[in-house]
């Protein structure tokens, strides 16, 4: 041990009577801890919200769209109009040709680099309509055998199964959120009617086009816009409820191997099937919620290290009263020989004992509490508000990094002063009146 971290840790440790200064010192670590154990258990909550989050967006959401601006883009070579079919167009007779609609752009983005699975859609806003009541719905119109592959929330349904939108004979199959079931006391085998905007004139004028559903499962996303407001239901019923013709679909959903290269691959994606096509991903499309929380996350970052500063500041204060009492033992040891260099980091090394010891403290005080959080989940939320029960927690080991880092800088910051001051005595004054 070197001289100046012995005299450092004699300074911390002898039982003299500077009770007051003592205290102040507690008070400095029992700071600096309070401060580096609330900015753990917030980063560790941040991180589980945040990444609970992208899940949620990722398990109801593709990673790229492949849109058009130009209506009938994505249409197959030759595509027979409704009324030109043979079978007249109803969604229980649409055949095994109108389940299987692989059009050149769909094959040509299935074949990108990166891209594990890309399924067609189709968007449509209808009007819902039970024996308990009425609402606006979002219908999408999919390929169940390969969006149930590449989306987790298909995969997991609370009820139900994927397979019923194949239904040959009897009403369309279709899958609807949680809330949606809950509000109007759906259940599997419900049968609701659909209207669309798609209809004919009559000589009593222009009638929308009515069409009934069988719910064939119940899914949670656990984000209420989603289970309050979507439906999925076969890409022939979806074509057949908006009276388009077989293989017109509103884009291709996308999923790729890595979602963070979600950004890259659609830049490639728009750029290899050129106008009238182009690409919109998860990343931007969510761009201003994760922007929101990135700055939530800095937001809270600061504040908390205003504990730690509080902290920091009682570290000065405790060497500077420490220095003012030690006048004449700083006196002594430099006249034996003691270099000004030595006194300074005795001070120094004093302050990063204390900054050490109240970091090491709110380390495990934060990591107790955070994976109590994490195991017992004691902090519940309205899941009608948020998008989860519970708080999630994550515990990064960057983050414990940095934060050590920063708690430890602005303790060593604090300890220049109180060293520059003991380290500029000089002996004969300071021991001219002792």
């Amino acid at each position: 041990m070197s001289f100046p971290l012995f005299i450092a840790s004699r300074y911390l440790t002898s039982r003299s009577k500077r009770t007051f200064i003592s205290i102040i010192s507690l008070m400095s670590v029992m700071g600096v801890a309070i401060g580096v154990a609330a900015l753990v258990i917030v980063m560790s909550v941040y991180n589980g919200v945040t990444s609970e989050m992208r899940e949620k967006i990722l398990g109801a959401n593709p990673h790229v769209l492949v849109l058009s601006a130009q209506p009938g883009a994505f249409d197959p070579p030759a595509v027979l109009p409704l009324e030109g079919r043979a079978d007249g167009g109803g969604a229980a007779q649409a055949g095994s040709e109108a389940d299987v609609q692989v059009t050149p752009v769909l094959a040509k983005v299935q074949e990108m680099p990166g891209v594990k699975a890309a399924t067609p859609f189709l968007y449509a806003e209808v009007l819902l309509s039970t024996s308990y009541g009425a609402t606006g719905l979002v219908v999408r119109g999919i390929d169940p055998h390969q969006a149930a592959e590449a989306m987790p929330l298909l995969r997991e349904l609370e009820s139900g199964s994927v397979a019923g939108l194949d239904r040959k004979t009897g009403p369309a199959g279709m899958i609807v959120g949680r809330d949606l079931a809950e509000r109007f006391r759906l259940r599997v085998g419900s049968r609701v009617n659909l209207m669309s905007p798609a209809g004919q004139r009559t000589t009593a004028g222009f009638v929308p086009k009515l069409k009934s559903f069988r719910v064939e499962g119940i899914f949670k996303s656990g984000m209420s816009d989603f289970d309050n407001r979507l439906a999925y239901v076969s890409l022939p019923a979806a074509q057949d409820l908006m009276g388009y013709p077989a293989g017109r679909i509103s884009g291709i959903e996308a999923f790729v191997d890595e979602p963070y290269d979600a950004q890259e691959i659609a830049s490639h994606v728009a750029s290899s099937l050129g106008t009238p096509f182009f690409t919109r991903n998860w990343i931007d499309m969510n761009a201003n919620l994760f922007a929101a929380l990135q700055l939530e996350r800095f937001g809270m970052f600061v504040v908390l290290l205003m504990v730690i500063l509080v902290g920091s500041f009682s570290i000065i204060t405790s060497l500077v009263m420490l220095v003012m009492e030690k006048t004449r033992d700083i006196a002594i040891l430099m006249s034996m020989g003691a270099a000004a260099s030595d006194v300074r980091r005795i001070f120094m090394y004093q302050g990063a004992i204390i900054g050490a010891v109240g970091t090491c403290i709110g380390y495990v005080l934060g990591i107790i509490l955070a994976l109590l959080l994490k195991k017992y989940q004691f902090v519940e939320l309205p899941p009608d508000v948020y998008m989860m029960d519970t708080l999630p927690v994550i515990i990064d080991p960057v983050d414990l990094v940095v934060i050590g880092a920063v708690s430890m800088l602005m303790c060593f910051l604090a300890t220049i002063y109180p060293a520059r001051k003991a380290a500029s005595l000089v002996p004969a004054e300071a021991l001219r009146y002792e």
